[in-house]
């Protein structure tokens, strides 16, 4: 019997202050993509709240909790086993005196398999996430989910092509990218929604792997997020979309066994150098 996997992103607007409404608006959303037969599916960064880190302001901490009590992780832990399907709950955690941006990863029976802390944490107008979080130490993850492998980076770390590779090095059958991304207050004529795409596109390419990013789309106190959410192929191809202003959820399914099978011809693993790029260390 052949391996496959069907993949959903979501895409929506958040409510700012309201947790209760920001769980239940994913939630609604989760049942859509899952009454569509999604197995695996990814919400946005953050998603419990607007994207707080346009600005420096210490009460947001207060919004924090550690991951096993966090409501976000509670409701999708509840909504899973309810619908069986995988959910990479992303929160803002707090671990004693450190704060984090995490994902925590629940299985399809509920079970919070563990967390990813971000590693690439950025620092400029917009997003200055360093005041809020720590760089992550849990290095890249993948997690043996009941409905496949899955790898799963935090937005900024969908930039850097090295985050990529250890998922798929570590054998992940797709990769996953929670996101907020939009507007660049230092540049109101930067738009980055087409090269933030055709970066993850090029991670699909040359690791031979599906991947899918979703983001959050709406007007955040003069910050506009710009959606475009999609899934590719692990030909890189774009398989399914949003626009910039549409909320709702896209699924695409995806062969494992062909997907191996194209990976193995293409060859990029079997010529890798190694011995060539400690430059890179």
């Amino acid at each position: 019997m052949s391996r496959s996997i069907k993949v959903a992103a979501l895409q929506t607007a958040f409510v700012k202050g309201d947790m209760a409404a920001n769980i239940d608006r994913v939630s609604e959303l989760v049942r859509t993509a899952a009454a569509q037969g999604a197995e695996i599916v990814l919400p946005p960064e953050l998603f419990s709240d607007h994207y707080f880190c346009k600005t420096q302001d210490e009460r947001h901490f207060a919004t924090a909790y550690e991951w096993p009590n966090h409501p976000v992780v509670l409701a999708m832990q509840d909504l899973a086993a309810d619908l069986g399907v995988v959910i990479p709950a992303s929160i803002f955690e707090k671990d004693g005196p450190e704060y984090f941006n995490s994902v925590v990863v629940i299985d399809a029976d509920g079970a919070a398999l563990g967390l990813y802390r971000k590693s690439h944490i950025p620092d400029g107008p917009g997003y200055q996430e360093k005041f809020y979080f720590r760089p992550g130490n849990t290095g890249f993850r993948v997690w043996d989910t009941l409905k496949g492998r899955i790898g799963v980076g935090i937005c900024w770390d969908q930039w850097f092509p090295e985050a990529a590779r250890a998922m798929a090095l570590m054998g992940a059958d797709v990769l996953l990218y929670p996101t907020a991304i939009g507007a660049e207050p230092q540049d109101a004529s930067l738009d980055t929604a087409a090269r933030w795409r055709r970066a993850m596109q090029g991670h699909a390419v040359s690791n031979v792997i599906p991947v899918a990013a979703a983001n959050r789309i709406g007007d955040e106190d003069g910050q506009v997020f710009y959606g475009t959410s999609f899934i590719s192929d692990h030909t890189g191809d774009s398989v399914a979309e949003l626009d910039r202003s549409t909320s709702g959820v896209i699924v695409s399914a995806f062969d494992l066994d062909q997907v191996d099978q194209d990976r193995a011809a293409w060859g990029f693993f079997r010529d890798r150098r190694t011995d060539l790029y400690d430059v890179l260390l």
